[in-house]
């Protein structure tokens, strides 16, 4: 992989189209895609400091943010996102992880103090640990990611984010949600509901997926830090258990109208409602899948 800041993108793309500059009309955010495009590459990442970086794979191109951290010193950033993003890369990761990674990973090092704090010795060779997805081998057992991932969060005084519910036969709505819980913190634990409580409240005909592949599935989004199965009707149990510090639920009701509401702000955290793709329902798959109206959306 090739991680060139935004500088050295620009001198990248300038020796490409013969000019000795690049293009006045290439912004920040396109300079990956034009790289990649002109090197004939699967992706490109440009770092761009304090704002992340610049990811640019076939079909997509996004910014991938970093977290705002206080230090005058970003000495050895670019470095730690370049040996992050390798070894991410090298234990199985998804580019898109990886560099999730990585840029998690350099804001730790520079909030640490950096190549000064390195010598010192207050912070090792591995680095500070990064709570995201991409920092765990992705066939680590989804329950043993949720409890490293949200006790490495905690650690750092990082916020802790669940949401909960069946996830049975994933769709867009599921994916919107899930983003948006995850952008409420710095780690993201799902509470699945086991089958026999799917069953319980959707009746004999559910779960269609069974509740290990459903974990597997949650586990390989980049959103999802762990998954934590709950055989109760109910996620209240679950929440006690873990504490977090946002409580969110995508739907069309108020938090009050959630019963785990009270419990959640009685240990000081806070609930959040978000809101949801309408039309779009595992029960309504189901409907259309038996019926054979399978190509009505």
């Amino acid at each position: 992989m090739v991680t060139p800041n935004l500088a050295e993108a620009r001198a990248a793309v300038a020796t490409l189209t013969g000019g000795g500059q690049a293009p006045g009309g290439t912004a920040d955010e396109d300079l990956a895609e034009a790289l990649r495009v002109g090197w004939d590459a699967q992706s490109v990442t440009v770092t761009a400091g304090a704002r992340g970086a610049f990811l640019a794979t076939i079909g997509t191109a996004e910014l991938v943010p970093t977290v705002p951290v206080d230090s005058s010193d970003p000495c050895g950033a670019g470095d730690r996102f370049a040996a992050s993003v390798a070894a991410h890369l090298a234990a199985g990761a998804s580019v898109h992880r990886s560099v999730a990674s990585a840029v998690a990973d350099a804001a730790h090092w520079v909030e640490a103090g950096g190549a000064a704090a390195f010598r010192d010795g207050r912070i090792g060779p591995q680095g500070p640990v990064s709570a995201r997805a991409a920092d765990r081998p992705l066939a680590e057992d989804p329950q043993e990611a949720a409890i490293h991932a949200v006790a490495a969060t905690r650690a750092r005084g990082g916020t802790v984010v669940a949401t909960g519910g069946c996830f049975d036969v994933l769709h867009p709505g599921h994916l919107e949600t899930l983003r948006r819980a995850r952008a409420l913190g710095d780690v993201l634990v799902v509470l699945l509901n086991s089958d026999d409580s799917v069953r319980r409240l959707k009746g004999p005909g559910r779960p269609v997926v069974g509740q290990q592949d459903r974990a597997a599935l949650l586990m390989g989004l980049r959103d999802v830090d762990g998954v934590l199965v709950f055989d109760e009707d109910d996620p209240r149990a679950a929440l006690d258990r873990l504490r977090p510090d946002v409580w969110a639920k995508g739907g069309d009701y108020t938090p009050e109208m959630l019963p785990e509401a009270s419990l959640v702000r009685d240990w000081g955290g806070r609930v959040e409602v978000l809101p949801y793709l309408p039309g779009r329902s595992t029960t309504g798959i189901v409907e259309r899948i038996t019926s054979g109206n399978v190509d009505a959306h």
